[in-house]
């Protein structure tokens, strides 16, 4: 294959979507009506976990005639509970997507042009080990890394590890939940988890910081929440929009974007100057409250009613209320929390004040969820470490990647996008990217496409040709989560639980599930006996030490396995990994690092004049940009709006549902337009959209060009220097028409 020496995005052949004699399959399926079905009956149904998002709710999948036809909540998995969210309920549309990738392709050069052709799977498996081969002798396993979201991934990072490759990111982290996991741990020693160990559904008094419950639709998280609602719970809502969260709430604080700390800091002031913390507790299980108090002495309301706009007797009403609840209340630690750059500071606020009302291992507090541990060693690939197997690494990194953020446990993406560029300390000279739209999710466009222009090779696995594919050498189609089985997920929410994901119809088209990818690729690479079993008999030998097996789990969908204890016992003694056996209220790794033992307030870039601070999220039908191309939810919400302050849209001579091109603080323009939305439910000085649309790829037939993608207009990234999360909203927009 000729080199390529400026990769260039290429645009995947309508002939290789939607060449196979299956490709006009489904969707006379899916418009078919599912009464009519529901009479007919189903020949079966599966159980099996979703993966529409990546919370991994028990489905059950209505098959018949060798068609997905209906998919509903299992009703026995802790985490559905017999109840789908939106999206899950479409997956079916991933399924049956006319748009999913059918064959290998391979990028070549022919006459100076770059340019797709089909490829067998043996030719692209050997194209990948043999480039994998040339790399690591020229420059040593480290030059390659793997990008990954998604549970199928666990198959691939065992692969590499044994390989000897060891550097794996993820988007999840930097740019999703890194400061919230380093926060906590330390403060308590222990993450939050995911699912989140909160004990929602018996809160009395809930604070939610930019957490758009409802929105955000984790589904186990909005049953929880309905549940608290009924019973009473009282709900404070920060966030700078209406959102359908602040709804419910008692008070709504409309917050100025980006003084979200200072607001953290006035109610520990509040909590400790009137003494209504939990006195007891703190004195038994935190160190350091003579510090925190010395951090945060002039955090008086008053001020913090001038840094935030959020009037003194709210402040102090709000103090009081988490006092008086105490160990019921619940101060939300959010999910996607890189926001401003000083995300990790603002979420050890929180966590202080999780702290001070007492709620740890309490009703309605924070709870620590274990998993069922005599499987716990064979199914623990997630976390992203080297694989210990019985199989030799085969070949030695060089060098070890080493994050220069002093507390980062994971790799930033954004920090190898950065030594992709630099080739500093070494260079890196391959991505394997799994199921992850780096475009997309990264911010700093110009930044990821710079990197990849710098690589050798790239590989793309995915179901549909996200533009991430169209810069890759070789793109390996993976069947989706409907037709495969991936390894076995043994988590906890509230009681351990083993589940399976197993395959409800055959894989179409040439798509081959992800265990089955890394199996073909690791006899190519020499490590022959790292996949000897087939995956069935590998799954079943994981359940053996439980005394079950595959032919149970398939039947159940779900097996809990064993109770945690929740709540502590009175004069229960608590140990927490922290380095003073304790809660760290003021944190002293912090302070020898050169950091702020107690958060303290930095305020934020200003708007420039004209500009409003850009706001993004989610909506309950969609996962960000993996859903925008499905048909099924796409009827629930086929595009993007751009919520605009009316009396702000006013002044700006905006027309509600007129749509208009984005131009941010750097003079980028947006490559779509968006449609306006004038609304009272935000702030004049913040817009807002949900992320994930604006999709530039035409071969996304469905999402193309439909609506903006908020990525765009994210090219200034507020990097926390703690952990190295990517603060994407110090970013400004501005309106053009042309």
């Amino acid at each position: 294959m000729a080199q390529v020496n400026r990769r260039q995005f290429l645009k995947i052949s309508s002939a290789f979507l939607a060449s196979s004699a299956a490709a006009g399959m489904g969707w006379p399926l899916i418009s078919q009506s599912s009464d009519a079905q529901e009479v007919l009956g189903p020949d079966r149904i599966v159980p099996t976990t979703c993966e529409i998002c990546f919370w991994r709710c028990g489905v059950d999948a209505y098959v018949r005639d060798e068609k997905v036809y209906k998919l509903a909540g299992h009703q026995h998995h802790p985490l559905s509970n017999g109840k789908l969210c939106p999206r899950g309920n479409g997956g079916h549309g991933l399924l049956y997507d006319p748009n999913r990738l059918k064959h290998p392709l391979i990028r070549e050069v022919i006459n100076g042009k770059e340019q797709f052709r089909k490829a067998s799977w043996e030719e692209a498996i050997s194209l990948i080990a043999e480039r994998f081969q040339q790399i690591t002798d020229q420059y040593g396993t480290e030059s390659i890394v793997m990008f990954s979201h998604g549970f199928g991934a666990s198959f691939f990072k065992k692969l590499f590890s044994a390989y000897g490759i060891h550097t794996f990111s993820a988007p999840s982290y930097a740019q999703c939940r890194g400061p919230r996991s380093e926060a906590f741990k330390l403060t308590f020693g222990h993450s939050i988890g995911s699912p989140e160990g909160l004990d929602i559904a018996n809160s009395k008094y809930l604070v939610l910081l930019g957490s758009h419950l409802g929105e955000n639709m984790h589904n186990t998280v909005v049953q929880d929440f309905s549940t608290a609602l009924s019973r009473g719970c009282e709900v404070v809502v920060v966030d700078p929009r209406f959102s359908v969260a602040a709804s419910k709430a008692k008070y709504w604080l409309p917050i100025k974007p980006g003084t979200d700390v200072a607001l953290l800091r006035a109610w520990i002031h509040i909590l400790l100057k009137e003494k209504i913390y939990d006195v007891d507790f703190i004195e038994q299980n935190a160190v350091g409250l003579d510090e925190l108090w010395d951090g945060v002495k002039y955090a008086t309301p008053e001020r913090t009613y001038a840094l935030t706009g959020v009037p003194v007797d709210q402040i102090v009403q709000v103090a009081r209320d988490l006092g008086r609840y105490g160990s019921s209340a619940l101060i939300h630690p959010g999910r996607h929390v890189t926001w401003y750059g000083d995300d990790t500071q603002r979420e050890r606020a929180i966590a202080i004040l999780n702290a001070l009302v007492g709620n740890y291992r309490m009703p309605g507090g924070i709870i620590k969820q274990e998993k069922f541990t005599p499987i716990q060693a064979t199914l623990n690939q997630k976390k992203f470490k080297p694989y210990k197997g019985d199989f030799p690494v085969t070949r030695n990194a060089g060098h070890t990647f080493q994050s220069k953020y002093p507390f980062a446990s994971k790799i930033p993406a954004n920090e190898i996008v950065n030594r992709t560029i630099s080739a500093d300390p070494y260079p890196i000279k391959s991505w394997f990217v799994y199921g992850t739209n780096l475009i997309q999710s990264l911010g700093d466009q110009p930044g990821t496409l710079e990197a990849l222009r710098k690589l050798d090779f790239m590989v793309a696995v995915d179901v549909l040709p996200a533009e991430i594919t169209g810069y890759a050498d070789v793109v390996l189609p993976e069947c989706t989560y409907l037709e495969r089985y991936d390894d076995l997920d043994n988590r906890s929410y509230r009681t351990p639980y083993v589940a399976i994901r197993q395959p409800a119809v055959s894989p179409l088209y040439d798509s081959k599930p992800g265990h089955e990818i890394a199996r073909l690729l690791s006899r190519k690479m020499g490590l022959s006996d790292l996949f000897k079993d087939e995956i069935e008999t590998y799954l079943d030998k994981q359940l053996k030490p439980m005394g079950s097996s595959l032919d149970e789990l398939k039947k159940a969908g779900v097996l809990k396995v064993g109770e945690t204890k929740l709540y502590r016992q009175p004069g229960e003694v608590l140990r927490f990994k922290t380095p003073s056996g304790k809660i760290e209220l003021a944190s002293q790794r912090l302070e020898a690092a050169g950091f702020d033992a107690v958060p303290q307030y930095q305020p934020p870039p200003e708007n420039p004049p004209g500009y409003f601070r850009l706001l993004y999220g989610r909506a309950p039908m969609h996962t960000f940009g993996r859903t925008a191309n499905n048909r099924v939810l796409g009827e629930l919400m086929p595009e993007n709006e751009l919520w605009v302050n009316q009396i702000a849209g006013n002044d700006m001579k905006l027309k509600h549902g007129e749509y208009v091109y984005l131009v941010n603080q750097d003079g980028v323009k947006s490559q779509t337009k968006i449609k306006i939305k004038l609304t009272q439910r935000i702030r004049p000085d913040a817009v807002y959209m949900v992320h994930g649309f604006g999709h530039t790829d035409p071969r996304l037939e469905f999402a193309y060009q439909r609506g903006v993608n908020s990525s765009d207009m994210i090219t200034s990234l507020s990097i926390d220097p703690i952990m190295g999360g990517t603060g994407m909203n110090n970013n400004f927009v501005t309106f053009t028409r042309s």
